[in-house]
């Protein structure tokens, strides 16, 4: 008689303790109060000793079991209220170190509150559905259990753990039950302290230090809390420390949250990282080193166990049909099978006589009536589905004889409930590889099946075509009199195919043969002592497995009488088994732990309830370990009931093994069975260690008896070579007898590695010539020949080197407050491949009352006893609503649907928490910042650097470039257009067309001067300016812009461009104009007179005081006169206009532009795109800054040539304009921003050939540049290639340009020169500040294409940021350039130019010292590529990688944030856009979902998988927005940090906001 303990070990380690959850709502501090209650710690009571006693002593009936029956019943294959005492235990040590982690938020209309009304138990309405039913059952059972000891522990009243009246507070602590003031004898109390004493020095306890734990406090002291203290005292301080952590209050704000999370992630993750320098290009994963203090095995190698010999009985038949063929004609009066009604009513007694003559007649009808006689449908050999439902054994066992009898091999399934059923499609799969093409069915269910509005009967998703054939005596026509069926001695031959579910969820057949079948049921015959004529109860499924073979084969060779009880009936009437064994004075039972659970469960103390008659209670899960416990509780109610301890037999069984081990009926007097107290720690270590140091995590195993007669078995290593374990080791269970199934049916290459596997020695060599089979299972032979189980193959989780059980970890998760929270005891725990190792994940269904405190509650407290008791994180914890996880046919959870489910993005969880930080422990090593590769000891040779060519390169000469240039006499554009007026004065230059893309308004020459003169005259005369004074120009993208502009130029002022505040919009959009106009010192403001009105509105005023503006010229009445002289500035380095433009960054910079610049650019773009006054160009952009204005404004007066404008506002009402004005005009040379063609790439997407056909022709297209200031847009430039490479665009023509604050256009993709070139690089040695050029479609490769051809006149050189020495080629640095338009400075106000001048002057620090750049501030290589440019030069391409102030700067690497993002947007189809940005070294991705807020929780685990994956980055909060919330500017670029700074101040109104443990 073993005697267990569990005692309460206090372990120092950290641990992730969450707060409940919140919902993202507005008026959250209403609802702070209460959601502080969580924090008041319980009173601690005295922790207490639980004494697990002999489960054999009897006990006397009381009135403690006048229970009402539970409500929620939890699964019962993980019944074991020892492990919940352990999980208890595990809790309350977490207990006092309450952290306050944020809770995500959610939007109200993601909470779904259902009323309590809406849930009915699955108890059925009657039944008491209060807190207290449930409660006190559990308390119940475990006072079964611990009742029978001496010194009963009385724990006190079992209210305490239920919630307090609806408070929503989580008052239900799980850690009540242990500091329930329990009363303990003093010896008792002695026991306890040596217990922690001995603990306290023991030399193995884990040192990891306790960063939440009170630095002054020590360690050592002993946890009994003090009964003494001040219990306020504690609550206080605990309270104060929830509420203030790291002195910021907790409330709604997301800056608050963050800051917490901050907090908990300071915290050291379990394996410390050891710190070294990873200076190869390839960023090294930890690999988890093996510690040398894991426990190891030490055993022997272990020798193979023989069982007994199959002793071949005289009278045993020569196969099944001959048996039944004997009991049919000799005794046809017996009964074989009686089934029963819901109500347990007897329904039909099935005798020998009538299984044999209907068999007949279904085997004659098979092989004779279907089909025609030339060509039968059936022949002997070929595979038949049997579709039989649960409640119908009768029709069921007919089929199944009926097949044997024609040598036709029957493969029973499920009924498939609906097209759509988790896993039909599978079966489908199986049916279709075996061939089948009948399938054998009931009346009943024939009538059940869906059907189509014809009455034909679909094909399931997946099936093949089958033919639906009734298998029932009155459809079947009378075999001839002479006909029998010819009965053959048991052969090689299948006989029939059991399926099987994979981990995977794919479904295999194991066939089985007719010398195996009848061999196994000789061993079961043997094992289980079967007689005839004995009387056996069925609760299994009979159609498969130990149901089968019991009740339906072994049972007709020894002409037993089956009672079976259909799984319907149980749900009614949990006791019908019990009450039918005592009716028929049956012999056997053959049922589950769950079944024993609920007779627990349903049993009132009932008078007439006898077990005395059962010899054999077979258990058919009883090598689940969590069985042991359904049994010993069990056996202590029922032993005074009649029923003898050695009657309970737990078996083995798997489908490809069948039965593996039964424990023996014992005779009275003979030794207890075995049980085994394993460590759970060692058993992941794939060790068997008895006395564990920690007792919170045991594993009960009880044995499963002793190998089956004819068998030999052993265990050898899971992974790899099959070799034999040491006897201290777990493995596999292999077996070699001939009672096993024989193969996959069709699938050779697996049968191979399952039943023809040879174990081996450590020397190598076979231990036998004969093949074994494996079983799936994982267990070892234990002392005396017993065979103990722990865990399945299928349930095999490794994570970092350690193997779990998924069915452990359910149990765990379970034990953990199980009756009030999840849904019937609704788990699924499997694992997910994230970063080369496996991520545990857990998915359970929640009551639907369960409020979001709770939900919280629940799985913060999951993830602390997991971890206390496995020592193993949770990747991912998610709730769904209850009765939503994909269902197999007999109830359960559909496990790899689920997880596959989960890996689409299609679970729609309504809560989730992920916990990255603590599980993935095998990051790269942050990296150490090296000195640049190239600095002043260098040794420089002309242009070579470290044996390296510097990186440099420039566009043509402007000086060499002889043409007829004749704008290139006048030093001001102001000139060159008074010269155009003059010379030809009715050539057109502007062009605005309108949405219908009819010419809306146009200037010549002439015109614009008249009306420039007209503008520089109201300037003087309503304005009264000065030379020098600053103009803000706020119009529409339009002519009067133009007009105003050169107005400014001819009347000495320095104009501002503004593009003018939304009229939709003008809260957020007035406030940027006026602080252009401020920070610019405009003097006045010009603009229409409708936008006068709209800055005199009451919605204006409410945002900017219409007082506050400059004078406000309206140009549209202008004066008659003309001014009397027009201004010529004295100095062409005097400043011609102010660019104002908004950096992604959200900085508003201000460059300035000289006369001479402004010409010099001109002159560039005129030579690069060949602009003549016979061209003309069509401009699609916003014209208020860079490369975008002077497109807009002023080329075309410098070059003569017409520019068509368009403006990008006119696509939103008509997205093909652009493209039409383009075919319409003939034009050749086009400007666009990645806005304009993402809205055409989407817009006309499907309308391609409509277009064409309405003649749109993009043939003449030479050059069509994007304008833009970042890398270049791959994906998007070819797929607006490719959408209209039908419409006649050439793939060549489509290239980028690359612009920046210091100079307006560095590159530009001219007329002439090569294509713009695309290379691939390493994104991993990207992040280390490296190029490194790998193969298109190598893995982490990321496509950079060449930003255009440098502009003539520009000087590239690649820079380090930090030591601003020259880079070798192919090397990343900063892009810096030198050239005659580089702008002069920044405009500010505030006279910081020390920070600023850099920017535009800076020099090398060694090398060429004397040029002086301008950073640009961005990062990039040159690349001297094979193509030769016009000039016959090799050229140099220059790709920008991304703006050095959007670089985050993470874990030692830099990261450029549209990397992440086109990773997280390829994750799911619901995922429009994304940004991401830091805030406190944590990682902030924002997505935006295109579909129903159900969906939003899906998207969280998917971003935190593939940033982790892609980038080796830790996603830290996770925020689903709605459609539009990430803000874009004009040019199409993400405001990251407008983003941010309206996620931290609340105001993104988010879906749900997740942050990552």
């Amino acid at each position: 008689m073993m005697e267990e303990e569990t005692r309460i070990i206090w372990r120092h380690e950290s641990f992730l303790c969450l707060s409940a959850g919140d919902i993202t709502q507005k008026g959250y501090e209403k609802k702070r109060s209460k959601l502080i209650g969580a924090y008041f710690p319980q009173t601690p009571g005295k922790t207490c000793l639980f004494i697990l006693s002999s489960p054999v002593t009897p006990v006397t009936p009381s009135s403690r079991y006048h229970r009402r029956r539970s409500s929620g019943s939890r699964d019962e294959r993980y019944r074991s209220d020892v492990h919940t005492e352990a999980v208890q235990a595990a809790l309350a040590k977490h207990k006092e170190r309450k952290m306050a982690v944020p809770m995500p938020s959610k939007r109200r209309s993601l909470v779904v509150q259902t009323s309590m009304d809406a849930y009915t138990p699955p108890g059925g309405g009657g039944t008491s559905s209060s807190q207290e039913g449930s409660i006190s059952m559990e308390h119940w059972i475990s006072r079964a259990i611990h009742g029978t000891s001496s010194t009963t522990t009385t724990a006190s009243s079992s209210s305490s753990s239920t919630r307090s009246g609806g408070s929503g507070a989580a008052g239900g602590r799980l850690a009540d039950v242990l500091a329930q003031q329990v009363h303990i004898s003093t010896q008792h109390h002695l026991r306890h302290h040596h217990h922690h004493h001995r603990h306290k020095t023991g030399k193995n306890r884990r040192a990891t230090p306790d960063p939440t734990a009170d630095p002054t406090a020590d360690p050592t002291a002993d946890p009994i809390a003090d009964p003494s203290a001040d219990p306020t005292n504690i609550s206080c301080s605990t309270l104060t420390g929830c509420l203030f952590s790291a002195g910021v209050p907790v409330s709604s704000r997301v800056s608050a949250k963050i800051q917490q999370l901050v907090n908990t992630l300071k915290r050291p993750k379990r394996p410390p990282l050891r710190e070294f320098f990873v200076d190869d290009f390839e960023e090294l994963l930890d690999v988890q080193q093996p510690d040398p203090n894991l426990p190891k095995a030490e055993g022997a190698q272990m020798v193979a166990l023989r069982g007994e010999q199959l002793g071949v009985v005289t009278n045993w038949p020569p196969s099944l049909e001959a048996a039944l063929q004997r009991w049919g004609t000799i005794s046809p009066k017996a009964p074989c099978l009686s089934t029963m009604d819901t109500n347990g009513k007897p329904l039909y007694v099935l005798t020998y006589g009538k299984l044999w003559s209907r068999s007949v007649k279904v085997a004659f009808n098979l092989l004779y009536k279907l089909g025609t006689k030339q060509e039968p449908l059936v022949r002997p050999g070929d595979r038949v589905a049997l579709v039989f439902p649960n409640n119908d054994p009768a029709a069921f066992m007919t089929a199944f004889y009926g097949c044997l009898l024609a040598e036709v091999v029957p493969v029973p399934i499920e009924v498939p409930l609906s097209r759509k059923d988790a896993g039909s499609q599978q079966i489908g799969f199986l049916l279709g590889s075996c061939g089948v093409t009948v399938a054998l069915t009931s009346d009943v269910c024939h009538k059940g099946l869906p059907k189509s509005p014809t009455g034909e009967i679909p094909q399931f998703r997946g099936w093949p075509k089958v033919l639906w054939f009734v298998a029932e005596s009155k459809h079947l026509s009378k075999p001839p009199r002479d006909w029998f069926p010819h009965i053959k001695d048991a052969n090689q031959d299948t006989a029939y195919i059991e399926y099987k579910t994979c981990k995977d969820g794919s479904v295999l057949g194991v066939a089985v043969t007719r010398v195996s079948m009848l061999t196994h049921c000789q061993a079961l015959t043997q094992t289980c002592s079967y007689s005839e004529a004995e009387t056996v109860v069925n609760v299994l499924d009979f159609k498969k497995d130990v149901g089968l073979w019991h009740a339906v084969q072994t049972s007709v060779m020894n002409m037993m009488h089956v009672i079976s009880i259909p799984y319907a009936l149980m749900k009614v009437n949990p006791l019908s088994w019990i009450q039918k064994v005592c009716q028929y004075k049956a012999k056997v039972a053959c049922v589950k732990s769950r079944d024993m659970h609920w007779a627990l469960v349903a049993h009132r103390d009932q008078r007439d309830i006898n077990l005395s008659s059962l010899r054999m209670l077979l258990l058919a899960d009883g090598s689940n370990p969590w069985s042991i416990s359904s049994c010993d509780a069990f056996l202590n109610v029922f032993q005074t009931k009649g029923l003898k301890p050695e009657v309970i037999c737990p078996c083995a069984s798997s489908p490809e093994a069948l039965t593996v081990a039964i424990r023996r009926p014992l005779e009275d007097g003979s030794s207890p069975p075995g049980r085994g107290v394993l460590s759970m720690q060692g058993l992941s270590h794939g060790v068997i260690r008895i006395d564990s140091e920690e007792k919170l995590s045991v594993l009960t195993l009880q044995d499963v008896g002793s190998v089956m007669p004819g068998a030999t078995m052993c265990a050898v290593k899971p992974e790899g070579v099959p070799q034999l374990c040491k006897t201290d080791e777990i493995g596999e269970l292999c077996v070699c007898t001939v009672a096993t199934g024989t193969s996959y049916y069709g699938l050779a290459g697996m049968t191979k590695n399952t039943f023809e596997v040879f174990p081996v020695s450590t020397s190598g060599s076979p231990i036998t010539e004969f093949p074994f089979t494996r079983t799936g299972l994982l267990g070892f032979i234990g002392p005396a020949g017993l065979i103990f189980v722990a865990g399945k193959m299928d349930g095999l989780m490794v994570v970092g080197g350690r193997r779990h059980n998924a069915d452990d970890i359910v149990a765990t998760a379970l034990a953990v407050e199980p009756m009030k929270f999840v849904y019937r005891g609704r788990i699924a725990v499997f694992s997910i491949t994230v970063l080369h190792d496996e991520r545990i994940v857990v998915v359970a269904e929640q009551r639907p009352d369960s409020t979001e405190e709770d939900s919280f509650q629940w799985m913060s407290r999951v993830l602390q006893a997991i971890d206390g008791i496995h020592q193993v994180g949770v990747y991912c914890l998610a709730l769904v609503p209850s009765n939503t996880l994909p269902k197999t046919p007999l109830g359960g959870i559909h496990l790899s649907e689920t997880k596959q489910l989960f890996l689409e993005g299609a679970l729609h969880p309504c809560n989730v928490l992920m916990c990255p930080h603590t599980c993935v422990t095998n990051l790269p090593k942050p990296r150490q910042k090296q000195p640049g590769n190239i600095g002043p000891a260098s040794v420089m040779v002309g242009n070579l650097v470290s044996g390296k060519r510097i990186a440099q390169a420039s566009g043509r000469d402007l000086g060499q470039i002889e043409d007829n240039d004749q704008a290139r006499k006048f030093l001001f554009l102001s000139e060159v257009l008074q010269w155009r007026a003059q010379t030809t004065p009715e050539h057109v230059l502007f062009t605005l067309l309108n949405s219908r893309g009819t010419v809306s308004s146009s200037l010549t020459c002439m015109q614009l001067h008249k009306r420039a003169e007209k503008i520089a005259a109201l300037l003087a005369e309503r304005g009264h300016l000065q030379d020098g004074d600053h103009v803000a120009l706020v119009y529409p993208p339009g002519i009067d812009l133009i007009v105003a502009f050169y107005g400014c130029l001819y009347a000495g002022c320095v104009p501002i461009t503004v593009r003018p505040p939304h009229p939709q919009n003008i809260s957020t959009t007035l406030p940027t104009v006026k602080m252009i106009v401020e920070v610019s010192r405009s003097v006045c403001v010009m603009t229409t007179q409708l936008i006068c009105k709209l800055l005199r509105s009451k919605e204006a005023s409410a945002a900017v005081d219409v007082r506050t503006w400059p004078p406000v010229l309206d140009t549209d009445d202008l004066p008659k006169k003309k001014p009397p002289l027009l201004h010529k500035p004295s100095n062409p380095d005097t400043l011609a206009y102010l660019d104002f433009s908004v950096s992604t960054t959200g900085m508003l910079a201000g460059v300035q532009m000289s006369h001479t610049a402004t010409s010099a650019f001109c002159r560039s773009i005129k030579l690069q795109g060949e602009l003549y006054p016979s061209r003309e160009v069509a401009i699609c952009l916003d014209p208020y800054c860079g490369l975008g204005f002077v497109l807009w404004c002023l080329c075309s007066v410098y070059s003569g040539h017409r520019s068509i404008l368009i403006p990008p506002s006119e696509l939103e009402l008509n997205p093909s304009l652009w493209l039409w004005s383009i075919s319409q005009q003939k034009v050749r040379d086009t400007f666009c921003s990645y806005s304009v063609m993402e809205l055409c790439t989407k817009g006309l997407g499907l309308q391609t050939d409509a277009l064409k056909s309405r003649g749109l022709d993009l043939s003449r297209v030479r050059t069509c540049v994007v304008v833009a200031e970042e890398r270049p847009r791959i994906a998007l430039t070819q797929s607006f290639s490719k959408l209209f490479k039908d419409l006649g665009l050439h793939p060549r023509a489509v290239s980028t340009s690359f612009g920046c604050r210091v100079n307006l256009a560095v590159c530009l993709q001219g007329t002439s020169g090569p294509d713009p070139t695309t290379v691939f690089v390493d994104m991993r040695a990207l992040r280390h500040d490296r190029v490194r050029l790998v193969e298109r479609g190598s893995p982490h490769s990321l496509p950079l294409m060449e930003s255009g051809k440098i502009l003539p006149g520009v000087r590239i050189i690649i820079a380090n940021p930090e030591t601003k020495g020259p880079m070798g080629e192919s090397h990343l640095g900063e892009i810096w350039v030198h050239s005659g338009h580089n702008s002069s400075g920044y405009f500010t106000v505030y006279g910081d130019e020390t920070l600023q001048s850099d920017h535009f002057s800076s020099r090398l620090s060694f090398g060429d010292t004397q040029t002086i750049w301008a950073r640009t501030g961005y990062l990039g290589f040159l690349r001297r590529t094979e193509l030769t440019d016009a000039s016959g030069e090799r050229h140099d391409a220059l790709y920008v990688v991304g703006a050095l102030e959007e670089a985050m700067e993470l874990r030692g690497m830099r990261y450029h944030p549209i990397d992440i993002e086109t990773s997280v947007i390829r994750t799911h189809k619901s995922i429009t856009e994304c940004a991401v940005f830091t805030w406190t070294n944590l990682l902030v991705v924002v997505v935006e979902l295109d579909g129903s807020e159900q969906e939003a929780l899906d998207l969280v685990p998917l971003v935190t998988n593939v940033v982790l994956e892609e980038h080796y980055l830790i996603v830290g909060v996770v925020v689903v927005v709605d459609i539009g919330v990430i803000p874009i500017n004009s040019r199409g670029e993400k405001q990251r940090m407008h983003l941010r700074d309206g996620f931290l101040a609340d105001q993104l109104d988010p879906i749900y906001v997740a942050y990552n443990m």
